[in-house]
């Protein structure tokens, strides 16, 4: 079993980008304009840490846009792998998307706050590659796309995981101290973390060594 993917979010210059992927990342997310929430860049800096990023690593950028036009606009501009759409868009703008930018990959961020989150994840799985599961809350003022730190229900969850045939990685409150209970118990194909890899808002060394040291146990506990 190999291990999972592991996303490290909210980078915010090459340097950091280099960090994380020497540590092992899989994916770096790169968070352009939000209503709220950390690790915000321009969209110039988006497309300048993305060009810089060799493959096999996945660039994400994290978008808070909700039509297939402007999207599309900002994919082109910031030119990364993969879209993560961090709020409801519906299907038609999903479709159009889809037909727009057929090699980019589409990765729709499902807020988990509720029974009713496992019915929105079935059903936008005809549109997407992939889903990311995290903590925020869309009905606020203002709205909470992601970053909060906190955790949300790992049952729910796990429900997602199974009912869902996209792959799913798992976002909110994750660190070192609890990434490997939520991968055991989540099952998920992978997970996302920003503050708990970070000190005086600066990616740490120290913490991703340890947050790397822990999903590597996590994957032994799922081989006994």
């Amino acid at each position: 079993m190999g291990l999972p993917f592991v996303k490290i979010c909210c980078i915010s210059s090459p340097e950091e980008a280099s960090v994380a992927i020497a540590a092992g990342a899989s994916a770096v997310g790169l968070v352009s304009a939000m209503p709220s929430g950390p690790g915000v860049i321009d969209d110039e800096a988006v497309r300048q840490i993305a060009a810089g990023v060799p493959p096999p690593t996945a660039t994400f950028l994290l978008t808070a846009l909700q039509t297939a036009r402007e999207i599309i606009a900002q994919h082109h501009f910031c030119n990364t792998t993969t879209l993560q759409l961090v709020d409801r868009v519906a299907p038609a703008e999903l479709r159009e998307l889809r037909q727009a930018l057929p090699d980019v990959q589409l990765v729709q961020v499902i807020h988990v706050n509720g029974e009713a989150s496992v019915q929105e994840a079935v059903e936008v799985t005809h549109y997407v590659d992939a889903l990311l599961l995290d903590s925020g809350n869309q009905n606020l003022a203002v709205k909470e796309l992601g970053g909060t730190g906190r955790t949300h229900n790992w049952e729910l969850s796990r429900e997602i995981v199974v009912a869902c045939d996209v792959p799913v990685i798992l976002a909110g409150g994750l660190g070192p101290s609890n990434i490997s209970e939520a991968i055991v118990r989540v099952k998920p194909y992978g997970v996302d973390l920003c503050s708990s890899v970070r000190t005086d808002d600066k990616l740490d060394k120290s913490k991703l060594l340890a947050l790397f040291e822990a999903v590597r146990s996590a994957n032994l506990i799922q081989e006994l």
